[in-house]
This record gives structure tokens, C-alpha cells and sequence, in this order.
């Protein structure tokens, strides 16, 4: 059965991101965990995001499109997120896992809120961060308890995410109609400004950043 080209985009670019995920919390977990406890622990969240991808591109396939044809149109602008985001230290690379990824995923969420209960059954599972949430927020606010002057700059950082993970939303939705149209009827009859998405996002944002002790 072929799919609309929006939901074949969605459900590309959740791939890719789910794979860019496992790809850089493995790195992450080898390069910056502080402990073996803490590689593992970042190992296993590295797995689950895996366990999404396979997912997501499984279900590409049941729906006749090419997995790696439905992420090729992400690549640039995710790989490029990454790359503008590198996280210097372990308590950044923790932030950005919680709140940069967050903000990103719940911009696809919103998407799929008006589509097919299949398939927002499947985002709604591969996005799930609950594991993932619970052991940034643990780690985060131990490290601020450990150096109170961590702080401020992690919330730089994170108020640095959220723009670059805002502006790749954007980026993405621009060159995706198809995509950008399942954006705006997320918004519902008669709300086609995106700003009132990204206040949405940011609302969300806002609540993370408070789970942190930010």
C-alpha cells in the first residue's frame, strides 16, 4: 500500500533521527561517559533508539516506500544539527540528549497528531523518552549539585539547542510542502501560524529545562 508523500517524509525523518540518535549517544557513551556504570547505562538508551529506527523502517517498507530513500532528504540538515552541536563535556552531551532531541522529536510529534491511529500509534512508541529523560535529569542535576557553576553554562547551552533544533525544524518543513502541510493542519482549522507551533514546542521546552534544576 503507498503512503502520502507527508507520511512517508514523517516517517523518514524520524528514522534518520532515531539513527543519528543511536549513532551519537554510542559515540557519546565511549567518549564522554565518566564512568563504566555511566557508558552502559548510555549504551542501553543507544539500543532502545536503534530498536526505533528498525521499527520506522520497517514500517516504511510496509507502506512501499524505500527507507533509504524516504531519510536521503534529511541527511543534510540532521547531520548538520549534530555538527553545529557537538557537546564538549558529558553534562552537555546529557542536556542535548534531553532537550535538543526533545524539542526536535516533539516538532515531528506534532505532526502526526491528525494522521492514521497506525501510525500515530508508532510515533507516539518510538518517540517515548522516558527512560532517557529520567537519567539526563538524574545526571544533570547531580552534576549542578557537584558545581553549582555549571549551571548557568548548561543553560546556554540548552537555550543554544533549542535554537539550532528550531531552525532545522524549519529548515526541514521549507524544502519538505508535504511535510510542512501535515505541520499545519496539526495547528488545526484557522491556525496556520507556525509561531504558535514553536510557542507550543517552547512551552515544552520550558518544562524540561525545570526538570533539570535550569
Amino acid at each position: 500500500m503507498k503512503e502520502s508523500p507527508g507520511v512517508v517524509d514523517l516517517l523518514g525523518v524520524l528514522a534518520y533521527a532515531e539513527l543519528s540518535a543511536y549513532a551519537r549517544m554510542t559515540e557519546d557513551a565511549a567518549t564522554l561517559a565518566p564512568s563504566l556504570a555511566d557508558r552502559a547505562a548510555l549504551s542501553e538508551l543507544a539500543i532502545t533508539e536503534y530498536a526505533h529506527f528498525r521499527l520506522l523502517r520497517d514500517r516504511l517498507t510496509e507502506l512501499g516506500a524505500d527507507p533509504d530513500g524516504a531519510m536521503a532528504p534529511f541527511v543534510s540538515a540532521l547531520d548538520a544539527w549534530h555538527g553545529q552541536t557537538r557537546p564538549a563535556d558529558w553534562l552537555q552531551a546529557l542536556v542535548k540528549t534531553y532537550v535538543g532531541d526533545g524539542i526536535a522529536l516533539d516538532f515531528y510529534r506534532e505532526a502526526a497528531r491528525h494522521l492514521d491511529p497506525s501510525i500515530v500509534k508508532l510515533v507516539d512508541e518510538v518517540l517515548v523518552d522516558e527512560e532517557r529523560s529520567k537519567f539526563a535529569v538524574e545526571q544533570v542535576r547531580a552534576g549542578i549539585e557537584a558545581q553549582p557553576t555549571a549551571a548557568g553554562k548548561l543553560a546556554l547551552w540548552a537555550r543554544r539547542l533549542v535554537g539550532e533544533a528550531l531552525s532545522q525544524g524549519q529548515q526541514v518543513a521549507s524544502v519538505r510542502p508535504d511535510l510542512a502541510l501535515l505541520l499545519m493542519e496539526s495547528l488545526g482549522e484557522g491556525q496556520t501560524d507556525i509561531s504558535r507551533l514553536f510557542a507550543k514546542l517552547t512551552e515544552a521546552h520550558n518544562k524540561r529545562m525545570a526538570a533539570m534544576g535550569l
